[in-house]
């Protein structure tokens, strides 16, 4: 388990390795115990699934995880891969931004 996480719910990350290097998209799930990702378009995967009573079967679509490693932030500016840093406000307030252009990444 990694011990610092610079990702969350909700933030746009790019695909720096992989089937889906280069494409974007947003994290929807991010499960610690297996330092992974579910980011909403990247590796999808169709399973093909018999008709029950609750469905009626065919190919459903979903996105597997992808590990953590596997992704960076996009940069704020310029959509751009970067790293994140940690640094306080003024106001006291600890928050990430971008390595790459110093913008803020949390709200």
């Amino acid at each position: 388990m990694l011990q610092s996480w610079k990702v969350k719910k909700g933030d746009r990350v790019v695909v720096i390795a992989g089937k889906d290097k280069g494409k974007m998209g947003e994290i929807t799930q991010v499960l610690r115990t297996d330092g992974r990702v579910v980011v909403s378009g990247i590796n999808v995967q169709a399973k093909h699934q018999k008709p029950s009573m609750g469905n009626a079967g065919g190919i459903v679509r979903k996105e597997a995880p992808i590990h953590v490693s596997n992704v960076m932030h996009a940069d704020p500016k310029d959509d751009k891969p970067t790293r994140v840093g940690m640094k306080n406000l003024e106001n006291g307030r600890k928050v990430r931004y971008a390595k790459r252009s110093g913008e803020i990444i949390d709200k």
